[in-house]
This record gives structure tokens, sequence and C-alpha cells, in this order.
């Protein structure tokens, strides 16, 4: 791979990407909301990826990381958009997708967009229809009034951001109210300790998944960021596991 990222058209917009040449099944990882391709777990999947000389791609939504644009103009389903812009530009053949908290959601909704290509889905605190469970009323009538929601970040010095742009696209795009048409293997790893995606959300979510190869791990007093070496470690094994050849 080169030094920096590369950037990718999808419109007007540049999306920064990495992408890491290799065997498939294409490692594609999805950022979690206001996260970018650099995180913990990006890196440690892009080194599992070279480690096993697997394909991977990397990128930042537009507005996010290394993407220019505003990040109060992204949406989930602009976001969505650029993911499936890169995949189709950037990969072929089969894709194992990775997305944690946000990018778990629209993960999930990229499997579906592209059904015949995902091999596998492993969502890590994975977060989808936050825009409904994750707000309280009064936090929803603000959005409503005041077009935006500004909420105090426990991972950083500015404001947590949410527009109503934003809220409107995540209503939209619920999943967890009906069944999804996904069929290959799911895995979600997911912390018992988390305080921002419950963990009853794991469970919601397989129950909805069509597949019949769901499978669970909860770690023993996560959080909703993984990054102590167990927790990293437990979601290697989980991506090198649906690698293996069926028995």
């Amino acid at each position: 791979m080169v030094d920096g990222p590369e950037f990718f058209e999808v419109g007007a917009r540049r999306i920064a990407y990495r992408l890491r040449d290799g065997a498939p099944p294409t490692l594609v990882f999805f950022p979690g909301y206001a996260s970018d391709m650099e995180g913990a777990k990006a890196l440690a999947l892009d080194g599992f990826a070279a480690n096993r000389g697997l394909a991977m791609l990397r990128f930042d939504y537009s507005g996010t990381g290394s993407s220019p644009g505003r990040f109060e103009d992204g949406t989930l389903d602009l976001w969505l958009e650029e993911a499936l812009a890169l995949v189709d530009g950037l990969t072929e053949g089969p894709l194992v997708l990775v997305g944690s908290s946000m990018g778990g959601w629209i993960a999930l909704h990229a499997a579906l967009a592209r059904a015949a290509r995902t091999q596998a889905v492993v969502g890590i605190a994975a977060a989808p229809d936050f825009t409904e469970w994750g707000y309280a009323d009064a936090e929803k009538t603000t959005l409503r009034h005041d077009g935006r929601l500004e909420q105090p970040n426990p991972y950083g010095d500015q404001p947590q951001l949410t527009t109503l742009g934003f809220w409107k696209s995540g209503e939209s795009m619920r999943l967890l109210d009906s069944e999804m048409g996904i069929h290959c293997p799911v895995r979600l790893v997911h912390g018992d300790h988390d305080e921002d995606v419950p963990l009853d959300i794991a469970f919601r979510l397989k129950d909805q998944l069509r597949s019949g190869d769901v499978q669970v791990t909860v770690i023993k007093g996560g959080g909703h960021r993984p990054s102590a070496p167990h927790e990293i470690d437990a979601i290697r094994r989980t991506v090198a596991a649906l690698l293996e050849p069926p028995e």
C-alpha cells in the first residue's frame, strides 16, 4: 500500500481509502459514527489481513477522517452509497464485511445490497436503528425543533453532533422491525458493559436475521470500544474462524 490514503470519486465527493492487495475474500471495514479507518480495530484487522495475505479495504465516510467535506452533511444513506461505490469500484469477488457500531448498521445494508458477493458479516458492537432506541424523546424533540443535537462526547473534546438529516435517514433505514434477508454467516461481538449500544440489540439483531448461522460472542466487562488485547484478539479470532473451510 502507498504511505497515504488514496481517493475515490463518488459524485462530487472524494472518499479516502486504503486498499491492501491480497487473496480473496476481501475484508471491508466500516467505521463507526464520527470514527475513521485509522482506529485500533481497523488497524488490527489490517495487520491480520497482511499476515494472512488477504485483501482489505478501509475507508473514511465523507466529512470524516481523511475524506473532505462537512461532517454535518453526512447521512446514513449517503455513507452507504459511498461504501457501495468503493466496494464496486475497487474490489472483486467475495467479501467479508466488518462493521463497528454504526458501521455495523451500514454493513448490514451493504450485505443486503450485495448479497451475491457477501460471504460473511461481522458486527462489532453493531448499532442498527440507533436513531430510534439511542435518543430520548426530549432529544428527538430537540432534533425536530432545532435541526441538530449536540451531546457530551465521551471520546473527545468536541460535542457529538447529530443532525436532523442524519436522524431522518436513519429512521428510513431501520432494520430491526422486520426479518432481514441476510443468509450468510453473521458474527456479533458485543461487550456486556457497553453503555452506548445495549447488549440486547445484539440479541434482537440475531433474532431478525434470516441466516441460520448467527453467533453472538459476549465479552465480559467489554465496553463500546473494545481495545484491550483480549478484545481485539476476540475480533481477530472471529474473522479467522469465518475463513476456515467447512469440515
